[in-house]
């Protein structure tokens, strides 16, 4: 058990560092593009943090583990807003803009919604993932090519490695995330045996928690940077991720097949909920800002979403 242990830990450490140098090339890849910082959170930087749950999923849905690759989404949807935002809130405030509740949040409830009803039968196919994928695109054309002018704050002339260097972190961090996620995956699956649990479990807890620390981290890097428009677009850019990319390109590679009926009896309204949460939030402040009391109620309902799962 000790050394299942150890490489969880050490799965999660390459996750999270392989999250970071994909960051990294990814941001330094956009600035030469000159893309804003509104789409480069919504996109570049809500990809690379969303590349631990694609990997793990993948790697759980050919393994026969189909409910940690779904609970790891809903679960890491769930701990990007209550606890990551939930835990920035209480350090600064933050502005959510108008554009990002129009367009970024309805269309995350929009997608919520079809990816519910894609679980009603306990199965997720091929055709419903290119489905997704087909949204997937669609989005990224939204934001790129509508949304780019949106707003003029490009990181032009900031970029600081050359692309050579950004290639090779690219290839250097795909291949650490790979690893981490082989490792986290099999041991993840290793207690959930040895302690008698579901997967599920696994997947709302252990994995979601571990898979969205990068966008814990990633969003207090941009708070302490004062870059608070990468950090509520790389939240709400993550969630939209995950369904479309993490869900969609597993079920493509592999059918996903439901096993527990708590995911779709009660986790994916969880999930909508929250995100109904933070609409609330933004309807009932005064000029759209969320602070520490917002803060604290994400975090004591994650916690307490999580005490029930438990």
């Amino acid at each position: 058990m000790t050394t299942q242990i150890l490489l969880l830990i050490s799965g999660l450490i390459l996750l999270i560092g392989g999250s970071n140098y994909l960051l990294k090339s990814a941001v330094e890849l956009s600035v030469k593009l000159k893309l804003s910082k509104v789409v480069i959170g919504l996109t570049v930087v809500s990809f690379a943090t969303s590349a631990p749950e694609l990997l793990i999923s993948i790697s759980s849905a050919i393994k026969g583990s189909s409910d940690i690759a779904i609970s790891n989404v809903i679960g890491s949807n769930i701990a990007n807003l209550g606890l990551v935002l939930g835990s920035a809130l209480c350090f600064t405030k933050i502005k959510i803009p108008k554009s990002n509740m129009i367009y970024d949040w309805t269309f995350l409830m929009i997608i919520s919604f079809i990816f519910y009803l894609f679980l009603r039968d306990f199965n997720i196919d091929r055709f419903e993932g290119i489905f997704l994928f087909i949204g997937l695109i669609s989005f990224l054309f939204f934001i790129i090519k509508i949304r780019k002018d949106e707003a003029n704050d490009s990181f032009a002339n900031n970029a600081t490695i050359s692309n050579v260097i950004i290639l090779f972190y690219l290839i250097f961090s795909s291949a650490v995330l790979y690893i981490g996620s082989e490792l986290f995956v099999n041991s993840s699956i290793y207690f959930a045996k040895y302690f008698g649990v579901s997967e599920r479990v696994i997947g709302l807890t252990l994995v979601a928690i571990g898979t969205s620390l990068p966008e814990l981290v990633t969003t207090l890097v941009a708070i302490y940077k004062s870059e608070l428009d990468l950090s509520i677009g790389n939240i709400i850019g993550s969630n939209i991720f995950n369904i479309l990319a993490v869900i969609g390109i597993t079920s493509i590679i592999t059918d996903l097949n439901i096993l527990s009926d708590r995911i779709l009896d009660f986790d994916i309204y969880i999930m909508i909920m929250f995100s109904f949460i933070l609409l609330f939030f933004y309807v009932s402040t005064k000029e759209r800002f969320l602070n520490i009391y917002h803060g604290i109620i994400y975090l004591l309902c994650f916690m307490t979403y999580y005490a029930y799962v438990i």
